[in-house]
């Protein structure tokens, strides 16, 4: 192993401090302006190198959440960190608490506007960034780069930036900088809970909504146990890009839409909705305003800034695991305190609503393949700890429909903002994170062509991923808002022609087509047994499916 022996360079402090804050799994593309951070690069660091700056922003966002802990991404200058900003603004959405280090050119050069230099190289990521940095001095590099990871790993979580000149690497360095331990989560207002554990104990039919925090925090057992303690139904929050309760747990209610009227009609059977972990609400499409007013709420978020624009509701502030456990404490005080009035019993939400419909599809009337099918069958063969990535946005009702999420610890990651390429490098990251638990990523035709060179990386490093293209030719999910807008004649979105099957054998993955329904629970079964990434072609059903 290369050592160190002391912190002679900003290279050797930072080196040192990134192994204090377990940052030495590196996802990166490097440039010139990266040299004299990577050369004599340790043996005890992992460099993961990925052929696009966006596939590596998305690799270690996969990597974030399934570790739930910060991870260092190397990028080169302005372009390289341009390249990579769809990514990062999924990270920002998706709270995944990413440290982005881009190369910046020398010092001694900038004032000449050179050749790679990043002009206003900080303000380029904003607003998608928690905070950004050029250091004043190459000696406080470390001391930059230890304040980002506690930016970026306390709540809420989300990416951050760091600009750093070549020239600082080989500079002495300053004072040591220590690493602090990771800022813990905070609990709820005491008062403010207690009103909260109130309105529960006088809910009749009181429901809840678990957004992507709860799973974020580690939480999903905590919930589990609320919501039997109140016997309250829990809905999944509209485009959750994580599961936050099991789907085939009894309590489970389904999914709410990304409009605000369906939200506003689902949530009408209850008498109190509590917001957990999640924004009150989240839409895609405007069709009017509700017909009915939605029940009471209570908004539980580390976010101060879904609190603050809730259009209603109560607004509590803390992470969802401490929320979760004081609430746990709350419900005691408040029953035990209450002469007369017994306490809750578990299970009473069951039979508000009818549980997820998971019978086998019928397949299209002409034989080709339905993603309903290759749902199905994922739900047959998956082990209950698979880590399932989707992205595939005209099919995202089938696979809720088809393939229930039931791991309460990372079940299922997707995209957070809509971007598209976060899918296929992001399994790939994810695997990376969790190398005992298989990890299949499901994925649109039109998604996977924007994160593709991450099979590249898959092979190289070796990851089990089960890649499952649905290729139906077209951005569906495009053409299917697009004519729901009144919208008529909409070019660019039809695709056609993409050999998947080539494009990841000439990245050296095993891959395989599959034409016809009776081929895909043998051909899912191989590609799920393969020790190596697989992918599987599938060709679908072009006939449109439905959304919101």
């Amino acid at each position: 192993m290369n050592s160190i022996a002391s912190d002679r360079t900003v290279r050797d402090a930072t080196r040192r401090l990134l192994r204090q804050l377990g940052l030495t799994t590196v996802f990166g593309n490097p440039g010139t302006t990266e040299i004299a951070f990577l050369t004599d690069w340790p043996d005890d660091f992992r460099y993961v190198l990925g052929l696009h700056e966006s596939v590596v922003v998305a690799m270690a966002d996969g990597y974030a959440q399934a570790t739930r802990r910060p991870v260092l991404v190397n990028l080169h200058s302005a372009g390289g960190l341009g390249h990579g900003l769809g990514q990062v603004f999924n990270a920002a959405r998706g709270h995944a608490p990413l440290i982005v280090m881009a190369g910046q050119q020398s010092r001694t050069l900038l004032r000449d506007d050179p050749f790679l230099g990043a002009t206003d190289a900080t303000a380029f990521p904003r607003p998608y960034v928690k905070w950004s940095c050029e250091p004043a001095r190459a000696q406080d590099v470390p001391a930059a780069i230890a304040r980002a990871y506690h930016v970026a790993s306390q709540a809420p979580r989300g990416p951050v930036f760091i600009s750093v000149p070549a020239d600082d690497w080989d500079a002495e360095a300053g004072a040591p900088v220590a690493a602090r331990p990771a800022i813990p989560g905070f609990a709820p207002d005491p008062a403010a809970l207690a009103a909260l554990a109130e309105a529960l104990h006088g809910s009749a039919l009181p429901g809840i909504v678990a957004g992507p925090g709860v799973d974020a925090d580690g939480a999903v057992a905590d919930l589990v146990a609320l919501a039997e303690r109140v016997g309250a139904g829990v809905w999944a929050g509209p485009v959750s890009p994580r599961c936050s309760f099991p789907e085939d747990h009894p309590l489970f209610l389904g999914f709410l839409d990304a409009e605000k009227r369906a939200t506003a009609a689902a949530l009408a059977r209850h008498d109190l909705v509590v917001v957990i972990g999640a924004p009150a609400f989240t839409y895609h499409v405007y069709r009017g305003e509700p017909d009915v007013p939605l029940p009471p709420l209570f908004v539980v978020s580390d976010d101060e800034q879904v609190l603050a624009r809730a259009d209603t509701g109560t607004g509590i502030r803390a992470t969802p695991r401490l929320a979760l456990r004081a609430l746990d404490d709350a419900l005691d005080r408040t029953e035990n305190g209450t002469p007369g009035r017994p306490a809750r019993a578990a299970g009473r939400a069951v039979g508000r609503a009818a549980p997820p419909v998971l019978a086998r599809p019928a397949g299209p009337a002409d034989g080709m393949i339905s993603a309903a099918e290759v749902y199905a069958t994922l739900a047959e063969l998956l082990p209950a700890d698979a880590i399932v990535v989707e992205e595939t946005p005209s099919h995202r009702s089938v696979l809720h429909d088809h393939l229930p999420i039931t791991a309460t610890d990372t079940g299922f990651l997707t995209t957070a903002s809509g971007a598209l390429g976060y899918g296929l490098p992001a399994a790939v990251g994810a695997a990376l994170a969790r190398p005992g638990r298989r990890v299949v990523a499901v994925l649109g035709d039109g998604s996977a062509m924007f994160g593709i060179q991450a099979l590249w990386t898959a092979a190289r490093e070796g990851t089990p991923v089960t890649f499952v293209i649905l290729d139906n030719s077209r951005y569906a999910a495009v053409r299917l808002l697009g004519e729901a807008a009144g919208g008529t004649g909409i070019p660019g979105v039809d695709l056609g022609g993409l050999d998947f099957v080539a494009l990841a054998q000439g990245m050296g993955c095993a891959a395989r087509y599959v034409t016809e329904p009776a081929e895909v629970k043998s051909a899912l079964a191989a590609a799920l047994a393969d020790d190596r990434p697989h992918l599987l072609h599938v060709r679908t059903d072009p006939a449109p499916p439905r959304m919101y």
